[in-house]
Order: structure tokens, then sequence, then C-alpha cells
């Protein structure tokens, strides 16, 4: 009731938007994936976000309380990303065991694409469409991620070593800046892209589960 607000605004645009892109998307019934979609958008979202930090803020937040090494974004981190990818790939096989039963699902790996006659080829391929959605999902987000925070450490050392009272210093610190907020600006539409991207590759990889061949 009454006006909303900015935020309450920006959360109902992304739950709309989200909705609408599962309606279109995944033609099978299903109450999972719509939240799912939402949830796995906003997570990879503020763990991206991270990177907007200051490079070195919490790194030394937590060297002043002890812990000498500290890696702050966690989807720069192959272990979180490859994780969340076997997450969805879980979700993938229940998803198709739910709608086709597990003779129906596994009966497609024999049948589809060319038949049962050509059964090994079938096999075989399906093994490697299944193998390489996890990996594709999480070596994807981990590049991205991982490329996005080496820039900026490389932008956050353009004046290391260098004093006041160096000429480098005067020469290279509007470099710094400059780089550093282009990158920055252009970063914010690559962590939403990438948060985005693996939202819409799950909610296909489910609806491609669900769907009868």
């Amino acid at each position: 009731s009454g006006v909303p607000g900015k935020l309450q605004c920006f959360f109902e645009m992304v739950v709309e938007v989200v909705d609408g892109l599962v309606k279109d998307t995944f033609h099978g019934k299903s109450k999972l994936v719509a939240p799912l979609a939402i949830t796995i958008f906003m997570l990879t979202f503020l763990m991206n976000f991270m990177d907007m930090l200051p490079v070195d803020a919490l790194p030394a937040a937590a060297h002043a309380s002890g812990i000498n090494y500290l890696r702050v974004v966690p989807t720069a981190d192959l272990n979180t990303t490859l994780g969340m990818a076997l997450t969805v790939f879980l979700l993938i096989q229940y998803m198709g065991i739910k709608h086709k039963g597990v003779g129906g699902f596994f009966g497609e790996f024999f049948t589809a694409p060319f038949g049962p006659k050509i059964a090994p080829a079938n096999l075989l391929l399906r093994l490697i469409e299944e193998a390489v959605r996890p990996v594709s999902l999480s070596l994807r987000l981990f590049g991205n991620m991982y490329a996005g925070e080496l820039i900026f450490i490389l932008i956050a050392v353009m004046t290391l070593g260098a004093t006041l009272s160096d000429t480098s210093f005067y020469a290279l610190a509007p470099m710094q800046f400059i780089a550093g907020f282009i990158w920055t600006a252009f970063h914010v539409l690559v962590i939403t892209l990438q948060a985005f991207i693996f939202m819409v590759l799950t909610i296909v990889y489910l609806s491609m589960a669900a769907e009868h061949h």
C-alpha cells in the first residue's frame, strides 16, 4: 500500500523481468524455476558487485584482524563458480526426471537426437552435452570476473612505489584515475551481464530438461 520507494520499485522491476523471462523460456510447469532464477541473479550480481569495492579495503581490514590473505570477489574463484554450476547441473537432472520419469529421462540418452538405431552416437553426444554445461557455466563467470579483478589490481599498482616528489607520480596519477573510472563504469555492465547470462542459461537448461523430444 502507498507509494513505493525507489528500492521497492527496483526489486519489483527485477521480479517482473525475471518472471516474464521464465514464462517465455520455460515451457514446463514448476514453481521452482522463477524463484531459483531470481535467487541466482541476485546472488551472482551481489558477489560480482564486490569487485566495485576499493581493491585493498577489505584485505586491509582483514590484515588488521590477523587474516593475511583474503580473496574478496567470490566469483573470481573457480571453486565458487564451479560449485554453483554443479548445483544447477544437479537441478537439471532433477527437473528432467521429475517431468519425464526415470525411464523417459534416461531413455533419451539413447534415442535423441538420431533415434534408437544409432544409440551409441546418441549416448556419446548426450554425455558431452551434459559435461559441457557445468564447465561452460563456471568458466564463463570465473573468467570474466577474474580478468576484471586483475585489471583493477593492475590499475591500482600504476603508481606503486611512486612518492609525491616523483615526476612519475604526477604523470601516472591522472591516467590511473581516468583508467579506474572508465573500467569501473564498464565493469558495472560486465557484472550485471554475467549474472543475467548465468540466470538465463540456467532457465534454458531447465527448460530443455523438462521438454519432451
